[in-house]
């Protein structure tokens, strides 16, 4: 090997090592944030359980149509990351303010569209055969935290403009505020402590939005404050409509919006089809599921971090740079989910006991049926950290419509049909749903993979 060679070799190596270091320092503060996100899911769930069995059947209830309006919401949103950080790597200014000033106008009217559908939810909860009493409830408390949304989605948009700008510190420590704020707000206004109205399962509602408008306000604060964020005039004029950018949010949005969509559906459905089985086996998918579910947030701010990284790189027409950036996010999500993988396999007893009262006669039923599903669990992680970072890598080079295909294929077809022909037609019981579940991330994995490999074949860098 000649000099030239070796330098060559060791300039490469130092640039997927700095790749690697830039993917991480803009991923970790995604990965806190999801989580903080999720303590602030957990703390409405583990107050209100509290009140008693009524008042949580409602929160569940609610809260699940409130998300899954909300999460079609903030995919639709994730479009402004690809359009931002293409911008950002071309050093146009005026396209990331366009696209991010958009994102806003997005968040606003989605949302206003969506209250429409969230004001008569206990007609929507009778109409599904929910219970008329807890419908009732959960729609008093839906009228109010669906107020929520529109800060939510805001501080969704924000989060976009400054992921992609590379100020996702600020986005931690946002979220973090939030969900010790929220706690206390649950605490005083659910039991009414320290003066304070006793108003229950209203109380978390009004919490919510409190939280809510919090932390669209320091995100607002901050864009102002930073000399970053500031130089992109954010807010300067943001009356003003660009139509073009507007429509472009949607065209890349609503695929990912579906594949979200999509993927909160297989979860509902594996549920609706544990219940067929029992109510015990249906405690211990929810324990495994939460387990995965937290486990999920580690790739889910790789894949934010994959999408600025390659978006950048598009922008600045740098196909190496490309293929570094997809390959690192893959990389470290793989090797991560692995390391979580070897957790699960090592301590499921330990990880499951949390979620019980060793006192309670059912303990050891749930626990002997959630053992296998958290192994299986294990093997489900890696690939839906791989699928899930590949997504985020195809969609930095705007590629959203060929992957939620892949997705719903995926989810729906592998997944939802190989989870019930295995559960039912081959009699593996709550195993054989996991197994499906797992072969549904396994075939997205493999194609969202294949697409990425191919992306020169397939033309998929456009800048």
């Amino acid at each position: 090997m000649t000099p030239v060679d070796k330098t060559s070799a060791t300039d490469s190596s130092a640039l997927w090592l700095q790749e690697g270091k830039a993917t991480l320092l803009l991923g970790v503060p995604l990965i806190g944030a999801q989580l903080a996100q999720m303590a602030i899911n957990f703390t409405d769930t583990l107050m209100i359980g509290w009140l008693g069995a009524k008042e949580l059947a409602a929160s569940v209830i609610a809260l699940q149509l409130f998300f899954i309006v909300f999460l079609a919401g903030l995919g639709v949103l994730q479009a402004v990351m690809p359009l931002a950080s293409r911008a950002v790597g071309q050093g146009d200014v005026r396209g990331v303010r366009r696209a991010s000033r958009m994102g806003i106008w997005v968040a606003l009217s989605y949302t206003t569209v969506a209250m429409l559908v969230l004001w008569h939810g206990e007609q929507i909860f009778v109409l599904v055969g929910q219970d008329p009493e807890v419908s009732k409830i959960a729609a008093s408390y839906l009228q109010i935290v669906q107020w929520s949304m529109y800060p939510g989605l805001l501080v969704v948009a924000i989060r976009c403009f400054l992921t992609s700008i590379e100020r996702a510190q600020v986005v931690l420590w946002a979220t973090v505020a939030s969900a010790l704020l929220n706690a206390i707000f649950d605490y005083l206004l659910i039991f009414g402590h320290y003066g304070f109205p006793k108003l229950g399962i209203l109380g978390a509602g009004i919490a919510s939005v409190a939280t809510a408008t919090f932390s669209s306000l320091i995100l607002i604060g901050y864009v102002y404050i930073d000399p970053r964020s500031r130089q992109y005039e954010l807010f300067v004029r943001i009356w003003r409509a660009d139509w073009n950018a507007f429509a472009e949010i949607w065209r890349l949005g609503l695929p990912i919006a579906l594949t979200i969509v999509a993927e909160v559906g297989l979860f509902v459905a594996a549920a609706f089809m544990m219940g067929w089985i029992g109510t015990i086996e249906l405690a211990a998918h929810g324990i495994a599921g939460q387990l995965s579910g937290i486990a999920y947030m580690i790739p889910l701010g790789l894949s934010n971090a994959a999408v600025v990284r390659v978006g950048h790189a598009v922008g600045r027409n740098d196909p190496m740079a490309i293929k570094r950036s997809g390959w690192v996010a893959i990389g470290l999500g793989g090797c991560i989910a692995a390391l979580g993988a070897l957790l699960f396999l090592a301590a499921p007893e330990t990880l499951i006991g949390f979620y019980l009262d060793p006192s309670n006669p059912e303990a050891a039923q749930v626990m002997k049926i959630g053992v296998p599903l958290v192994f299986i669990a294990a093997v489900f992680m890696v690939f839906d950290s791989i699928q899930g970072v590949a997504a985020g890598v195809l969609r930095g080079m705007s590629d959203t419509k060929m992957p939620m295909l892949i997705a719903v294929c995926g989810y729906w077809v592998v997944g939802i049909g190989s989870s019930y022909v295995l559960a039912f037609v081959y009699d593996w019981g709550p195993e054989g749903i996991w197994w499906g579940l797992a072969n549904g991330l396994a075939f997205s994995s493999v194609f969202l993979l294949s697409r990425f490999i191919r992306r020169d074949k397939l033309n998929l860098i456009k800048p």
